[in-house]
């Protein structure tokens, strides 16, 4: 006889097949897209908001969602892997030192922002450094700086040049 946690693992994988769900956290503002049905039409509408919490327990999981409508604060909590949510985007990574952001439901205004949390990128162009040898790119450089020198006496001594 299987186990209750061995199901809910071969569910899990399941809906992982059909379903793409990113890497998201608590501080990201999420756009979840809910199935609403009203009666024989399905349409789909965006519920945007910053995530306070997430819950990770397999097939159990969920997340809650808070949005201020109209100056009324709003929360919504979603179960990960349920039919009703059929989409979910990360707008933005929030920068946040807490895993549960609760704190955010006596705030208002500026006081609730959360800081942007910016990705590291090299600064590095690979392409252009893969097909030049490193003599080739040296000799660019110098290039480079020559034609930059004879640029700038030409531009202080318009008169000697012609």
């Amino acid at each position: 006889m299987k186990n209750i946690e061995e199901l809910n693992k071969e569910k899990l994988k399941l809906i992982l097949n059909n379903k793409k769900i990113p890497n998201f956290f608590s501080g990201d503002l999420v756009r979840v897209g809910v199935k609403i049905s009203e009666g024989k039409r399905q349409r789909i509408q965006y519920f945007e908001g910053v995530c306070i919490s997430k819950k990770n327990r397999s097939l159990n999981s969920s997340f809650t969602v808070r949005k201020i409508s109209f100056g009324e604060g709003v929360e919504r909590t979603f179960s990960l892997y349920s039919p009703i949510v059929d989409s979910i985007k990360v707008v933005r990574s929030g920068k946040v030192r807490r895993a549960k952001l609760y704190y955010l439901r006596e705030r208002k205004g500026k006081s609730a922002r959360i800081n942007e949390k910016i990705k590291k990128k090299i600064g590095i162009d690979l392409i252009s450094t893969k097909n030049e040898k490193p003599n080739e790119q040296k000799e660019t450089e110098i290039k480079n700086k020559i034609t930059k020198e004879s640029e700038k006496e030409i531009l202080d001594n318009p008169k000697e040049k012609k």
